[in-house]
């Protein structure tokens, strides 16, 4: 029986990246409200994050192309605790770019399956659709254009999983339903433009999880925009919809055969990393009489959730409490997060002798001695520094040159990204010069495009010759393609860069400025690689798993790489954080897959077509057919990328024409990719496949060099 109607709270901010969602928290006494990044915050009566959020670019950043999300700020989209009757208003984590739903696991952990924005493909800053664990007082860095926060910022959190390309909505744990117990522990998760439900499998990962993903629904098309399950019945219902699509109710149960019941859920047994980082979560929003020393030890602690945690924690306390022994603490691992704590929660604090004691601090930190974790906390925490307190005076300015100039360029692919930017920064005189080196021999364009980024601010050290060879950049990264906004990023940036040329400059320049690239497609620009090899192969599973069984050893790291990058798999695969989308992320390939698996799935790609990545073939009336990836599904239209290696080729065909949609039997993968490469270079392409990326994987061990297995962090 239906009373009355009340308004509980106004809200700001609508559209496709507004208000989406409300569930109910597990305590039943309060709502958590999903917003996306277009909302503004209410009133807050507390909060979780800490309340001096800001945009932190060290370097101007671009704002998008195309105008999308300009002049947006943080905290971006958010997840709230509301009261019921609408008054009391807590914020529970921030730094989303659109998430649309979220769930609670059954040990009371909420996730959200987060956006990405498909228009920044194939640039560095580009971030797919992630699986988020909302941990208390979270940040997970969304910045409007290429303002974007990487995941190894240590004033952020990474997503547990990445899907690739896709458009999230609902979100649902199978809890409550009648299925395997497997898919009630699992999270279940809408994507509107592919079509398909996916079931992701949770386990626990110190202070975190990790995610494995199955396709458990899919349709061509099934535009899903919201998953519930069903106490009563067990069964889990979607909706299909949207965009003036055709709507559709299903109702999802399970046959039987297995034990489907469900049962209660055991709670948490004994200590863990989970309930470490919960007790830590407990400061969050307030001070306590001896938290800090709670929170010290764990500021160095070796899990990432953990030590953001317990950083949280302590810009919550009184700064008075804990700042001289921030000054103070000689242990890097403590010393730094706890010195990047005091930078963030003293904005305020503008005066030159306190941030004179920080960079004082920060400089008993000598880079020799630490791993390359703590030296990207470093140059993040100076980086802060200098955003939050004040630019560097004359004397801080050489002192630091002094510490990261012999350091650049580092091995690290990553290193070498937020070194160039400080460098910049700074204006150090020869990072122009080692900064074009690094831009001419970056095998792919994402590492590319980051130095050219920020390079193009630089004025100091630039001689006519560097200058010519920056700007032949632009010429070829005429082959390079992306999302939507990629071409007009890459005029941006040549436009930023050509503002710093002085009229001298640019008159000696004009020819390489004025001119105009041919056309080369991106396969032309990749056979480029190898151009003049008149040798080929044929090569087989079985010959190149002999091969493999006793050549995996001693293997080149750099040229694994190379080879990465020449055969075009880079184009549509991530690894290690940079890559296309449109295939699987192999970061972790070689946790899963044994070397003829991944020989395999190279030489015959089609034997084994993935329902999370495979084409659809669109028939039409008149016979014809188009094979891609549907983009957008609309009520009298169909978007589809045929062209994995340009996210922004789309063709839009109108619906009346299309006589069916139905999954494509071979991999949108191409077979002989390996043809051009010899026995050697296959091999390090496989290692350097199985290492995920990790130059010191025990495959890259030299007899006299000690090295570490498994993936970096």
């Amino acid at each position: 029986e239906l009373d009355h109607l009340e308004l509980l709270h106004p809200l700001d901010g609508g559209g496709d990246h507004g208000w989406h969602a409300l569930l109910l928290a597990p305590d039943q006494k309060s709502i958590v409200v999903v917003a996306g990044n277009h909302t503004q915050a209410p009133f807050l009566s507390k909060s979780r994050v800490p309340l001096h959020w800001a945009e932190d670019q060290l370097l101007p950043r671009m704002p998008d192309a195309r105008g999308h999300a300009k002049g947006i700020l943080s905290p971006g989209g958010c997840l709230y605790r509301v009261s019921p009757d609408g008054k009391d208003w807590e914020l529970l984590a921030s730094g989303f770019r659109n998430t649309y739903d979220a769930a609670f696991s059954p040990n009371g952990d909420l996730f959200t399956f987060d956006s990405d924005m498909e228009w920044d493909m194939n640039t560095p800053w580009y971030r797919p659709t992630r699986v988020c664990l909302v941990a208390s007082g979270a940040e997970f860095g969304w910045r409007n254009g290429s303002g974007k926060w990487p995941a190894h910022y240590a004033d952020s959190l990474p997503g547990i999983l990445d899907i690739g390309p896709g458009s999230p909505t609902g979100v649902e744990f199978g809890t409550w339903t009648r299925f395997p117990q497997k898919y009630r522990q699992a999270l279940f998760l809408g994507d509107w433009s592919y079509g398909k439900i996916y079931a992701v499998h949770l386990t626990p990962a110190g202070g975190a999880y990790r995610g494995a993903p199955e396709v458990v629904i899919s349709g061509a098309p099934l535009p899903t925009t919201d998953i519930v399950a069903n106490p009563i019945d067990g069964a889990m219902y979607f909706i299909t919809g949207g965009w003036n699509i055709q709507t559709g109710l299903y109702r999802v149960t399970h046959p039987g055969g297995e034990a489907t019941v469900p049962t209660e859920v055991a709670a948490d047994q004994g200590p863990s990393l989970r309930n470490l980082r919960l007790e830590l979560e407990q400061f969050h929003g307030r001070t306590m009489p001896h938290a800090v020393d709670k929170i010290w030890p764990q500021l160095g602690h070796a899990d990432r959730f953990i030590r953001f945690a317990a950083r949280v924690a302590l810009e919550w306390q009184d700064p008075l409490l804990w700042r001289d022994r921030a000054l103070q603490e000689t242990e890097a691992d403590k010393g730094i997060p706890a010195l990047m704590a005091l930078a963030r929660a003293e904005p305020q604090v503008k005066s030159a002798d306190t941030k004179a004691r920080v960079i004082e601090a920060l400089g008993r930190f000598q880079w020799d001695t630490l791993d390359d974790r703590l030296r990207l906390d470093l140059l993040r925490t100076v980086a802060l520094v200098f955003i939050r307190m004040g630019s560097p005076s004359e004397l801080e300015r050489q002192q630091w040159l002094s510490v990261f100039e012999p350091a650049f360029p580092a091995k690290s692919r990553i290193l070498n990204s937020e070194l160039v930017q400080m460098l910049v920064y700074l204006e150090s005189p020869i990072v122009a010069s080692r900064g074009v080196s690094l831009l001419e021999n970056a095998v792919t364009q994402e590492e590319q495009m980051d130095y050219v980024r920020a390079l193009r601010v630089l004025r100091s050290g630039w001689t006519l010759d560097l200058r010519q060879r920056y700007f032949r950049w632009f010429l070829k990264a005429a082959a390079y393609r992306g999302g939507a906004s990629f071409a007009g990023f890459v005029k941006g940036i040549k436009a930023d860069a050509m503002a710093t040329l002085t009229d001298s400059e640019r008159t000696a320049l004009a020819p390489i400025l004025d001119a105009v690239p041919d056309y080369v497609s991106p396969l032309a620009a990749m056979g480029a690689a190898f151009q003049g090899r008149t040798e080929f192969h044929e090569w087989t599973v079985e010959g190149l798993s002999r091969v493999a069984a006793v050549s995996l050893r001693d293997r080149d790291f750099e040229r694994g790489r190379r080879m990465f990058a020449a055969a075009g798999c880079f184009s549509c695969h991530r690894l290690d954080g940079e890559g296309g989308a449109v295939g699987p992320d192999l970061t972790s390939a070689g946790g899963r897959f044994s070397p003829r698996d991944l020989l395999e799935s190279i030489i015959e790609p089609s034997k084994t077509v993935s329902d999370l990545y495979g084409n659809v073939v669109l028939t039409l009336h008149d016979g014809d057919t188009i094979t891609g990836r549907i983009v957008y599904l609309r009520e009298d239209s169909v978007q589809i990328c045929s062209n994995l290696f340009d996210p922004a080729d789309t063709v839009t065909v109108d619906r009346k024409d299309v006589e069916s949609i139905e999954p494509a039997k071979m991999s949108p993968m191409p077979e002989g990719l390996l043809a051009p490469l010899n026995e050697s270079e296959v091999m390090d392409l496989l290692a350097y496949l199985l290492s995920g990326s990790n130059p010191k994987h025990a495959l890259f061990r030299k007899t006299e060099s000690p090295a570490e297995d498994g993936p970096r962090e």
